[in-house]
């Protein structure tokens, strides 16, 4: 059973005017969207700060709010950045702390909260949440008996914690990941890339999962998600040291898993360059889109937004820079019959081309460190089998 508050405090902490900004990742509030959605609608005026959405926010009437905002549309906003309900703001990850603290300043953090013996820390993700409590913004806490203490570092401020409800359901579950033989072709390039010992990132999804799950040599993991196969990783007795992450995004198993370690980071830790590039580090991330010269696009179609720019370009960067690491995309030629290397991009870039070092594809891989940008193209295009792009190369 899962309860918010008879009250109705988390209205009394609204005004007109004000902004207030929801916690994301599997272990969002959903048990104060109606009563949140309500309270707005009631007070008027009010501007709404979303992050990254699993699944779409059931409860949560977004014409309540005066203006919404996203840092991130995939999965669960992409409706309605299309419907023209939410506004999606091209960022990084890591970019967004700055922008709380100086153009979009909550007033408020609707957060899902674990109790301790001294008070309370976030639960299933910190990701940005940090920046807004460290912007001054009062924590509407909805306190959670079945989500994970794994969060590293102080606990939250008791004068700026308010605590509106109340659940016992656990945060949601990341689906289980599929595979098919072109992912299990990507797995079987990328393994042989990945040093015994190095840090790793992986990007969420299938690919990321699997490539886990297939691997023979011991790694630490330092990923912006915490997949259900660290724990298999684990033991299996390749998982080195702690994690490092921002949002667990797996199910039962690896939240048991977590209870007591000190895994979860703010992204001004998880996702800092500096930090990232100072030992070995290799990021693989895939891409909706790879162009010839080797930017890369993971926002969406030309006809749609589904995904987001996320940590993306701050990990890509961070494994381009690190001395021993290098930044890896992995991507399938093809995605619904259309080549997924392309001229032009859909959308504008994502991630620069010079944050790219090894692009894979089911075909196998190629290094673009050191080639210049003729060769790049000409690298691409022999990749893909593109022979046409690889003449326009030549040529120019």
């Amino acid at each position: 059973m899962t309860h918010s508050s008879d009250d109705r405090v988390l209205g009394t902490l609204l005004r007109s005017g004000c902004t207030v900004a929801v916690g994301d990742g599997f272990g969002t509030p959903q048990v104060v969207f109606e009563e949140l959605s309500e309270a707005a609608r009631a007070v008027g005026g009010v501007r709404l700060l979303l992050g990254w959405m699993p699944a779409e926010p059931r409860g949560l009437d977004l014409t309540a709010f005066a203006d919404v905002r996203t840092v991130m549309p995939g999965w669960g906003l992409r409706k309605a950045v299309a419907d023209g309900l939410a506004h999606f703001v091209p960022i990084r990850l890591s970019q967004v702390p700055a922008l709380i603290h100086n153009v979009i300043r909550p007033d408020v953090l609707v957060a899902t909260v674990v109790a301790t013996g001294g008070g309370h820390t976030f639960a299933n993700e910190i990701s940005w949440q940090k920046a807004a409590v460290d912007a001054g913004a009062r924590v509407a806490a909805i306190t959670s008996s079945a989500a994970p203490m794994c969060a590293a570092g102080a606990l939250l401020p008791a004068d700026q914690v308010v605590i509106v409800g109340s659940t016992d359901q656990p945060p949601g579950d990341m689906p289980g990941a599929r595979t098919d033989p072109i992912t299990e072709r990507l797995a079987a390039r990328l393994l042989p890339l990945i040093p015994e010992g190095t840090r790793l990132q992986v990007g969420p999804g299938s690919l990321g999962s699997l490539l886990l799950s297939t691997l023979t040599v011991p790694v630490r993991i330092d990923s912006g998600l915490l997949p259900d196969e660290v724990v298999d990783l684990d033991n299996r007795g390749l998982l080195l040291g702690e994690p490092v992450t921002t949002y667990l995004a797996g199910g039962p198993r690896l939240r048991e898993w977590a209870e007591g370690r000190p895994v979860l980071h703010p992204v001004e830790y998880t996702h800092d360059v500096s930090r990232l590039s100072a030992d070995p580090f290799v990021a693989v991330n895939t891409a909706v889109e790879v162009d010839v010269h080797g930017q890369i696009n993971v926002e969406g179609t030309a006809t749609a937004v589904f995904g987001g720019i996320g940590g993306h370009g701050d990990y890509a960067a961070a494994a381009a820079t690190t001395v021993g690491g290098v930044s890896i995309i992995a991507v399938s030629t093809t995605h619904n019959g259309a080549s997924t290397l392309v001229s032009s991009l859909s959308r504008p870039v994502s991630t620069p081309a010079h944050d790219v070092g090894i692009v894979v594809t089911e075909r196998g891989s190629v290094d673009l460190r050191g080639l210049d940008r003729t060769e790049r193209t000409a690298a691409l295009a022999d990749l893909w089998g593109e022979a046409g792009v690889r003449k326009q190369a030549i040529e120019r």
